[in-house]
This record gives C-alpha cells, structure tokens and sequence, in this order.
C-alpha cells in the first residue's frame, strides 16, 4: 500500500473520529477503487459540478461513502470544513450520499438501486447523442437484490456499452460471509451470463485498476462489468475481514490513535 492510499485511508479514520461514528469496512475496501476513478478515469469539473460532458459517478454502495467524501474533498468539490461535518445536523454530508453534496447524481444507499439509476443515465445520455460514461459502484451484498439483475437484463439488451458496473467484492455483509448470505458465487458467470463484458481485477491494484478501467468499453455492444477482490477494511489489520468493523459509534481517542498508526504501519 502506497503512501497516497495510505494518507486517503488516514483521513476517513479523521472524519469518522471526529463525527464518532460511520461506516469503516465497506470505506476501506473502496478506496483504489474510487482513487483510480477519479484520479484517472472520470471526466468532471469541481468548479461546475453540473458539467453537461461530464461522466456520471454513482455510488450504489452508499454506505461506503465516506471514502468518497475524501475524494471529493481532495478534488476541490466540497471544502475540508464541510467534509467534517460528516453526520452533524446541519452538515453538507451525511451517513450516506444525497444530490446536496456537490458531485453526488444521487440520493443512494437504499441497496440495489443504483445499477437501475445508472442504466436509465446510461440510456438517456445515449439518446442526447452524449459520449459521457457512467460508471456506478455495488456492493456484493446488494447483488442479492432482485432489482440488480432487473437492471442488468436492460443494461444488456439496450446494448449500453458506455455503462460499467463495478463490483466492490470484499466478501462479507454486515452480519457475516456474502457467500453465506446471498450465494453469488459463480460471480463472474452470472455477470456473463446476464450480457456483459466481464473482468475480475484486484481491487487494491492500482496499476491493475488503471489498465482495465483504459481499455474500456471491454465490447462495442455490451455494458462492462469490472468484478473488483477486495478486503473488508483494508489497511487496518484488525479490522479487515471482521463485520464488527462495518459501522462503529463512539469512537475513542485511543481507538483514532489505534487506526492511525496501523495504517502507517502497514506494510501488506
């Protein structure tokens, strides 16, 4: 882990302290995936967040937010001061994303909407003869949501090749191991067998992440669908793996202390 995903990590735990409670696990196994986007991929102006000819963000997973709030706020979307107001009453930026927050398409976080969200974009940029993308992150829990596959049966018969679904695969819900839950596996296949162009990556690869997310469209005919292996709470070595650290409240100057210094420690 570089000292750039490092320093991201390091100011979700800053956030999530000084509002004493927010969503950990599914932040931490986001950030490559949402660095990468916006470091290199999408097309955007902080200064005009309506941009006609931007490319459309939307973060299904909502509760993973806080990893990008701190993008947004690196990027010069929302002030350092509103991205601490994470969860206060009257702050710009809540538990999870609503289209207040500069740069946010949508409300999100009610899981398994926002592939529906992201092909009607998809379909409706297409008939104003727009070449924008739109991209739209799940979670693998929320894949067990019916309306998923409802979503990707219309992605693929409309043929929305500048749609890509990415698959935050960290393999653990709130309660325990997706694959316990919600039996996804073939994950691959079924994304596959549902008509898109399919690619499993290391979601904490940069290099990986950069080199799939250029050769997009992966078909001129199909939406794409990046399947991304991540850790629940990468970068804090206690937490990773463990659904106790999906959502913490009351956060401890010890406990700050603590994931501070295991991500500047961490060495894997």
């Amino acid at each position: 882990m570089d000292q750039r995903s490092k320093q991201l990590r390091k100011k979700i735990v800053d956030v999530l302290h000084h509002a004493g409670r927010g969503h950990i696990g599914p932040s931490m196994s986001l950030v490559e995936i949402l660095r990468v986007l916006y470091d290199s991929v999408l097309k955007y102006d902080p200064s005009n967040p309506q941009l006609a000819e931007r490319d459309r963000f939307i973060l299904s997973k909502g509760h993973g937010c806080l990893a990008l709030y701190v993008l947004l706020a690196e990027k010069g979307f929302i002030s350092e001061e509103k991205l601490f107001s994470f969860c206060s009453f009257d702050g710009l930026v809540g538990g999870h994303p609503t289209a207040k927050t500069p740069g946010v398409e949508f409300a999100t976080g009610s899981l398994g909407h926002g592939l529906s969200l992201a092909v009607g974009v998809a379909a409706a940029l297409r008939i104003d003869k727009s070449e924008r993308r739109v991209f739209t992150v799940l979670g693998d829990g929320e894949c067990g949501e019916g309306s998923v596959w409802e979503a990707a049966m219309s992605a693929s018969r409309q043929r929305l090749s500048s749609l890509t679904a990415i698959i935050d695969y960290n393999k653990l819900q709130s309660y325990g191991p997706t694959e316990e839950i919600s039996g996804l596996e073939p994950m691959s296949a079924k994304w596959k067998s549902f008509g898109f162009a399919t690619r499993e990556v290391d979601g904490h690869d940069v290099d990986a992440l950069e080199k799939n997310f250029a050769e997009l469209p992966f078909a001129q005919d199909k939406p794409s669908a990046i399947i991304c292996h991540t850790v629940k709470g990468k970068g804090i070595p206690f937490a990773e793996g463990n659904p106790n650290w999906h959502h913490k409240t009351k956060m401890s100057a010890e406990d700050h202390a603590r994931m501070i210094n295991s991500i500047e420690d961490y060495n894997a």
